[in-house]
């Protein structure tokens, strides 16, 4: 292979993005069996497989080698195309971002709002567990992300963003139901807790660290929304870990009390950006890492 086929990457970004073959085609104005046999000449161009095909549909090792430089070429012509034709329309810049939803549910949407009232960006964030963020910047999936993961990949930069503290909590009626008699072991073994999902591990370090107890000890719902946490710690079905900066209202007004006042859980929160991010790139991390620092210090 002499060199890479744009037109090539760009069907396996969009079969990989939409999960479909189908849609895809109806992106690229081609048929399905254009699409198909572009990525069979990708394939065929670079000697081995570039996509795992059963569902969901998954990019191999190679596809998101392929994927992820595909993705730093887009940034690039993004900012300069504007730069070198400034009179011509353009099509929104589309920016994914890999973020963990507790930030979502804080700060991020306030750090990034001044850029989104001023440029034409079309905005997708991939959610996952603030650990597991980083997997999308190796697959190419994403631009950027916010991550408990203190080392950069190659060819990026990592910035302190701040620390973030979670507070376990619960409503009162809750702790008068389940937590009478103080938080312990036998009390947790009984009362039902939630977390982020199967994979999120922070819950279980909590207890584990403060309490001695395993994740087979007690039971634990799976909520994949922050938001969701709260209405069920408000509603008094169960008691959960949050980040102090989304409760402090509901703390004040006592709708929700901490169960803990002599523990918690810091976590420290790194931004990662291409080393090479240019125009409105930069100026979104630049924008992050400043909101960021000043509300999580």
């Amino acid at each position: 292979m002499s060199k890479l086929d744009y037109k090539l990457l760009n069907a396996l970004a969009s079969v990989v993005e939409l999960q479909s073959f189908e849609l895809a085609a109806k992106q690229l104005f081609i048929t399905q069996s254009a699409v198909s046999q572009r990525i069979k000449q990708l394939e065929e161009s670079v000697g081995q497989p570039v996509l795992i095909r059963r569902q969901p549909l998954e990019a191999t090792t190679t596809g998101k080698a392929l994927l992820k430089h595909y993705q730093l070429v887009q940034q690039l012509e993004n900012d300069l195309l504007p730069e070198i034709l400034p009179e011509q329309p353009h099509k929104p810049i589309k920016i994914t971002l890999a973020v963990n939803a507790d930030s979502l549910a804080t700060w991020l949407i306030e750090a990034l709002s001044p850029l989104l009232s001023t440029q034409l960006i079309e905005l997708d964030l991939l959610i996952e567990h603030e650990e597991r963020t980083i997997e999308k910047l190796k697959s190419g999936e994403a631009i950027a992300a916010v991550s408990t993961v203190a080392k950069p990949l190659s060819g990026y930069r990592a910035i302190k963003l701040g620390k973030i503290r979670y507070l376990l909590v619960a409503s009162k009626s809750f702790k008068a139901r389940y937590f009478a008699h103080g938080v312990n072991q036998e009390s947790l073994k009984m009362a039902p807790a939630v977390s982020f999902d199967h994979k999120d591990n922070m819950h279980v370090r909590f207890i584990a660290q403060h309490f001695q107890l395993a994740a087979d000890e007690y039971y634990c719902h799976s909520v994949r929304s922050s938001e969701a946490f709260v209405a069920m710690a408000k509603q008094g079905v169960a008691y959960c870990l949050l980040p102090e900066l989304q409760i402090r209202d509901l703390l004040a007004r006592g709708e929700l009390v901490n169960l803990c006042a002599d523990k918690q859980l810091v976590e420290t929160l790194y931004w990662h950006y291409w080393l090479l991010s240019k125009g409105v790139y930069q100026k979104l991390s630049a924008q992050v890492i400043n909101h960021a620092q000043q509300i999580l210090g």
